[in-house]
Formats: C-alpha cells, sequence, structure tokens
C-alpha cells in the first residue's frame, strides 16, 4: 500500500491511518453483508467479542504484544465462538439470539477477566492491550496496512469464488441442499469471512464498535440495490468513503478514530435512510403524499362528472352538500383540477372542460375495468401470472386481454 500512501497530500502518519481505515471498510462492507442479510447482525457483535479473549490468551502465551500474533490468537477464539454459536443453534433447542447471547457474554466475559488479569502480571509489555477493546487507529503502521489488504484481497476473491454457491445458501438453503451444495460447510465459510473482517478492523476500531462496521455500510447500500452482486460492491465503497473520512475528520479534531468513523457511517446511513429513491422514508411521503393529491382530485373530478350528467353545472357549495365532501378537501381538488386545465367556471359555477371530459373517462375507465378484472380475471388465459396495475389495467394487459375481459364480465366502456 505504499505507492497509494505516497500519493495522497497528507502527512505519513495521517496517511496510513486513512488508508487502513478504507482497507477496514472494504472489508466490513463486503463480508458483513454476509451476516446482515441473513438477519444475523449481532453474529458479527458476538464475534467481534469472541476475539477480545485470544487477544489476551496470545499475549500470555507469548508475553510480546506483536500485533500479527494478536491477531491470529483473535482469530482462533473468534472461529471457537463463531462454531460454538453455530453447535449451540444447530445441536440443542436454543433459538439464534440467544446462542449470540451466550457466545458474546462468556467470551466478551472471559475477556475482560483475562485483560485484568495480565494488567495485574506487572508485565510492561502489557501497555496499549485495552486498544483491543476500544480501538486506536492512530497506531497503525505501514506494515499492518499492508498485513490488513493481503487478508481483504484474500476474502474477496474467497468471496468471488464461491459467489454462487454462498448465494444459494444464504437466500434458500432447502434448494441448495438439493442440489448437494454442503450448506453447514457454506455457512461455516461465510462465518469465517466475517471473522477476517472482524480481525482486520479489530484493533482501529476496537470489539465494542466494529459491529457497526459490520452493519452501516449494507443498511446503507441496501437502500440503493436489491440485487446481491450489485450491494457488495457498493457496501464496500461506502464502507471505504466513511472509514476515510472518519478517519481524516478524527485526525482534525486529534479525537479517537474508530467512535468518529462510526458516527459519520450513522449520518451516512440516516440519511439514505431517509432520501434514497423509492426505498427513503421522504421519498416514500412525498409518494404516499402524490397519491392521496391524486385519488382527491379523481374523486372530486368524477362528482363534477356526474353532477353535470344530473342537471345543470353546480357550485362549489352545491358539489360539496352533494358529496358530503368537507369544504376543505373539496376546494383543494378543485384547485388541483384548475391548475391541470381541467375545469373551467362561468361565475359561481365550476364545469369539466373538453380536457376534464376526457380524463373523467379515462378514470372511470380505468375503474370499471379494474373492476372487471377482480371479479372476473381469473377466467382469463394469460401466458403468465402478470397482476395488472390498478391504474393502467389496459396499458397492463394489452387491447387484446382488455376487450375479452370486457366481454366476459360483459361491460362497456363506451
Amino acid at each position: 500500500m505504499g505507492p497509494i500512501i505516497d500519493l495522497l497530500p497528507l502527512g505519513y502518519a495521517e496517511s496510513v491511518v486513512l488508508v487502513g481505515a478504507a482497507v477496514i471498510g472494504l472489508a466490513a462492507g463486503v463480508l458483513g453483508s454476509l451476516a446482515v442479510l441473513q438477519q444475523r447482525s449481532l453474529v458479527g457483535d458476538a464475534l467481534a467479542h469472541a476475539a477480545l479473549p485470544g487477544v489476551a490468551i496470545a499475549f500470555i502465551l507469548t508475553g510480546a504484544k506483536d500485533p500479527l500474533t494478536l491477531l491470529l490468537g483473535a482469530a482462533f477464539t473468534g472461529l471457537i465462538g463463531a462454531l460454538l454459536m453455530i453447535g449451540i443453534e444447530r445441536s440443542s433447542r436454543t433459538k439464534p439470539d440467544a446462542a449470540i447471547g451466550v457466545v458474546l457474554a462468556g467470551f466478551f466475559s472471559l475477556g475482560i477477566v483475562l485483560l485484568t488479569y495480565i494488567a495485574g502480571t506487572g508485565n510492561a509489555q502489557q501497555a496499549g492491550l485495552e486498544r483491543y477493546l476500544f480501538g486506536q487507529a492512530a497506531g497503525l503502521l505501514e506494515s499492518d496496512v499492508n498485513a490488513m489488504a493481503i487478508l481483504t484481497g484474500i476474502a474477496l476473491l474467497v468471496l468471488a469464488v464461491a459467489f454462487r454457491a454462498l448465494k444459494t445458501a444464504m437466500f434458500d438453503r432447502s434448494f441448495a441442499a438439493s442440489v448437494g451444495l454442503r450448506v453447514r460447510l457454506l455457512e461455516i465459510a461465510s462465518t469465517a469471512l466475517l471473522v477476517v473482517a472482524i480481525i482486520i478492523g479489530l484493533r482501529a476500531v476496537g470489539a465494542i464498535l466494529m459491529v457497526a462496521m459490520l452493519v452501516v455500510p449494507t443498511v446503507t447500500a441496501r437502500q440503493f440495490t436489491s440485487r446481491l452482486s450489485r450491494l457488495l460492491p457498493l457496501a464496500g465503497v461506502v464502507g471505504m468513503s466513511f472509514g476515510a473520512t472518519g478517519a481524516m475528520l478524527a485526525s482534525r479534531a486529534e479525537v479517537p478514530t474508530g467512535p468518529v468513523i462510526v458516527l459519520v457511517g450513522v449520518m451516512l446511513a440516516v440519511l439514505a435512510i431517509l432520501v434514497a429513491p423509492h426505498r427513503g422514508v421522504l421519498w416514500q411521503a412525498r409518494q404516499r403524499a402524490r397519491s392521496r393529491r391524486t385519488a382527491l382530485s379523481q374523486g372530486v373530478l368524477i362528482d363534477l362528472e356526474t353532477a353535470m350528467h344530473t342537471g345543470p353545472p353546480p357550485t362549489a357549495e352545491e358539489l360539496r352538500l352533494a358529496t358530503g365532501r368537507t369544504r376543505r378537501g373539496l376546494q383543494r381538488g378543485l384547485m388541483i383540477l384548475d391548475h391541470a386545465g381541467l375545469i373551467a367556471r362561468d361565475g359561481e359555477r365550476v364545469m369539466l372542460n373538453e380536457q376534464g371530459a376526457a380524463a373523467a373517462h379515462s378514470v372511470l375507465e380505468s375503474r370499471l375495468l379494474w373492476g372487471a378484472w377482480l371479479e372476473h380475471g381469473a377466467n382469463l388465459s394469460l401466458d403468465d401470472a402478470r397482476e395488472p396495475d390498478p391504474r393502467d389495467v389496459r396499458g397492463s394487459l394489452g387491447d387484446a386481454m382488455t376487450e375479452k375481459l370486457l366481454e366476459i364480465s360483459g361491460e362497456s366502456t363506451e
């Protein structure tokens, strides 16, 4: 990663942390998706906590604070925790969330006990082990970033090779087993990849906050796509983005890097949840408001059409009394129709113009066709199992099938 670090217009130490945070975000974003999409987000939290006693055990056995040795210890206990969770869930009547809770609490408690024991031994080398609990990205070296990048590359390569098998096992275990895939082995493999993501980020982010790095990128990316082949790289890009941004902000403000990275990621996720097209809360609220306006305007349009067929054009007050609408609702509906150029006025009387009459006929036809579909649609011999759009039955079914539907129902749009 040296050439990339040298290219950045920042100080050396700051560049190392920024690149390291980006690598962590990439690994956590892509590999964390495997847990989030299976609704097992807390597995990542449990595995992050399960890695803590491995750090302590590796230090006790070696007496040295070598980062590679400590991460190997973290990987070992993380895998043990993963196998325990799978074993408890598969071989007993314990629910998955309970199995996760048992492993998380047990391993984290063991890690705290071991760290406390190490602190009381007086070993001068033990200073800084608590960083694996809370994280400290400022201590990253270029060699650490290179090792993280290699692990990330290997994990992503494994994921790419086993992508189709993992995808099948994730979303349809029964089908995967029926076609000869070893579902248990694939489940262990996906969990092992999750452990790799955790040990990559453990030193910089810490066991407590690592779950956020695994979950937030997928939550953000999920707002923009439903395809797994697109979601994984998008989650990786999101993770890299908020990892690098959080690292830079933390460096400038001289505050802990891990919490700032997580805060940036959470803000990005909240923003995506609010404004993402089709899925965002604000986007959906806007669509609901538009649907309500359309329903109101169409209702007033049909009321006006009906009133004009039973007598002279009504006034707004006469139309309100005849339909039972509120004065405010009717005024709003007439305003929408007026802005759309569908009504004309003769003093206080309101009437449909030529465009309004055509629009009313279109709405009536749409309602007629939808009612006919609900009652007689099962009698149509369609080539597929399509469900027509209630707003455009003719466009959904085509002219030939629409006419056949009208023939079956005995209705006419004339």
